[in-house]
């Protein structure tokens, strides 16, 4: 059994805490706050202790699904994506950009969060973005 300490930042918000994921045989099994971390100083917040949690989830999706007749189907990258911008495109032409809302994740990085707001604002023509981490 090989197990090994892999340093990391915490996904879930901003802060940026210092953690420890413990990998044992490939793989996540815990999160462990990185004493010597300046941010954190050896202290997690609930979110961050269960940080690994969502990594090994068998509910985790890992292919995109695109609905049709009511339920959903397997797709590539490319279906899904080019479904997504059709749909956008109809729904804005229809409807106008401010039926679009965008909800981001506290489970993305912080830059991934920032590009999605300025594809909302710049791309989509709508101030209609949230985040559920907002403080």
């Amino acid at each position: 059994m090989g197990c090994k300490f892999v340093p990391a930042v915490c996904s879930y918000c901003g802060t940026g805490c210092g953690i420890l994921f413990e990998v044992i045989d490939g793989k996540i099994n815990s999160t462990i706050p990185l004493k010597s971390h300046p941010v954190n100083q050896g202290k997690l917040c609930i979110k961050g202790w269960n940080l690994h949690e969502y990594i090994n989830s068998y509910m985790r999706l890992k292919t995109p699904l695109i609905k049709e007749d009511g339920t959903f189907q397997k797709a590539t990258w490319d279906e899904a994506i080019n479904h997504t911008a059709t749909e956008l495109n109809r729904i804005k032409q229809r409807f106008g950009p401010d039926s679009i809302g965008v909800l981001v994740s506290a489970k993305i990085t912080n830059e991934e969060n920032y590009l999605a707001q300025k594809f909302t604002r710049a791309v989509i023509g709508t101030n209609n973005v949230d985040h559920c981490a907002r403080l």
